[in-house]
C-alpha cells in the first residue's frame, strides 16, 4: 500500500477547492437539484440516481462534495414513492444530462462539456444509471452499492462498454445487492471494490423512511471513503487526471477496501429472508 495511494485517499476525504452553488433543476423542466463549482468553463458532470424512498436531498454532502473538486453534480428528485419506476428514474437521469450540457448554468459562467458526462446513483438509482447508460454512452458510470431493478442491470451489462466504478458493503452477497453480477456481466473495464465494515445503505444523508423499515443508520465513515473513491475515479476518467489513475486501476491497494473478483468461485451461503424493503424492491416496476 504506496503512501501516495493513501495521501490521495486522505486528501479526497476533505472538500476541494472549489466554492459550490446550489441551483434547482425544476426551473428547465426537471424537478431536482443541481450543484456547481462557481465557475468554470467545459467542466465535467455527474448525474446521480438516489436509493429506494430517498430522494435528492438525501445525498446533499455527496453532490456537494463532488461540486467542490470541479464537477457539476446533479440529481433528479423523482420516482420517490414506494413503487418507483427504474426506467423513468433512467429517463429522468438523461433529462439532467441534456440540462447540464444544453443549459448556461449559474450566472452564465458555467458550462459542461458534452464528452465529459458520468452516470452514477446508489442502490436503485445505481441500477437506473445502467439502465440510463445502456440507452447513451457516457464516459464513465459509478454504481454505488447496487440493489436490484427492473429491467435488471445484469441483463444489460454484456452491452455496455464503459467504464465502471462499482463499490459494494459487507452485505455484498445479501439478496439486496447485486454488485457481483453486475460487475460479472459488465463488457467495459469495471473496478468492483467492497468498502470495509460499510452497509449498503450508509452513505444516505438525513432522515428518510427507510428508516421505519429497518435501514442503518447514516455511516461516516462509508460517505468518506465512498466520496474519495468516486472522485477519484471521475477525475481520472472524465478529466484523464493520471494522478488518480490508482482509483480506476483492479489492482491498486487503497486503504479501506478490498478488490473483489466477480468471476472468482464463492461459497454458497444461507440467503437471509426477505425483508420488508428487499420485497418492495422486487416488486417494483
Amino acid at each position: 500500500m504506496s503512501a501516495s495511494v493513501k495521501s490521495l485517499l486522505s486528501t479526497l476525504t476533505s472538500k476541494g477547492p472549489h466554492r459550490v452553488l446550489r441551483g434547482n433543476l425544476a426551473i428547465a423542466g426537471q424537478p431536482g437539484v443541481v450543484y456547481t463549482p462557481e465557475s468554470g468553463r467545459n467542466l465535467p458532470a455527474v448525474a446521480f440516481g438516489h436509493s429506494w424512498l430517498t430522494g435528492a436531498s438525501n445525498y446533499r454532502g455527496l453532490l456537494e462534495h463532488l461540486a467542490s473538486w470541479g464537477f457539476v453534480a446533479a440529481a433528479p428528485d423523482t420516482e420517490r414513492g414506494p413503487i418507483p419506476s427504474h426506467l423513468g428514474l433512467a429517463t429522468d437521469l438523461l433529462t439532467t444530462l441534456d440540462i447540464c450540457t444544453g443549459v448556461r448554468l449559474g450566472d452564465g459562467t458555467i458550462s459542461v462539456h458534452p464528452d465529459r458526462l458520468a452516470l452514477a446513483g446508489h442502490a436503485m438509482g445505481a441500477g437506473a444509471a445502467v439502465i440510463a447508460a445502456a440507452q447513451r454512452p457516457v464516459a464513465a458510470v459509478a454504481a454505488l452499492f447496487p440493489a436490484p431493478t427492473a429491467p435488471s442491470a445484469e441483463t444489460l451489462a454484456p452491452d455496455i462498454h464503459i467504464p465502471a466504478l462499482i463499490l459494494a458493503g459487507s452485505d455484498i452477497d445479501s439478496v439486496s445487492s447485486n454488485a457481483i453480477p453486475v460487475a460479472a456481466a459488465w463488457a467495459g473495464p469495471t473496478v468492483l471494490r467492497q468498502l470495509d465494515g460499510a452497509s449498503n445503505n450508509g452513505i444516505i444523508e438525513g432522515r428518510r423512511a427507510l428508516a421505519a423499515l429497518g435501514a442503518g443508520k447514516h455511516e461516516s465513515k462509508t460517505a468518506r471513503t465512498t466520496r474519495a473513491l468516486l472522485t477519484g475515479y471521475l477525475l481520472n476518467k472524465l478529466l484523464n487526471d493520471k494522478t488518480y489513475a490508482p482509483f480506476a486501476d483492479p489492482e491498486a491497494v487503497i486503504p479501506h477496501t478490498t478488490v473483489i473478483d466477480p468471476d472468482a468461485p464463492r461459497d454458497e451461503e444461507k440467503r437471509p429472508k426477505l425483508s420488508v424493503g428487499q420485497i418492495s424492491q422486487l416488486l417494483r416496476r
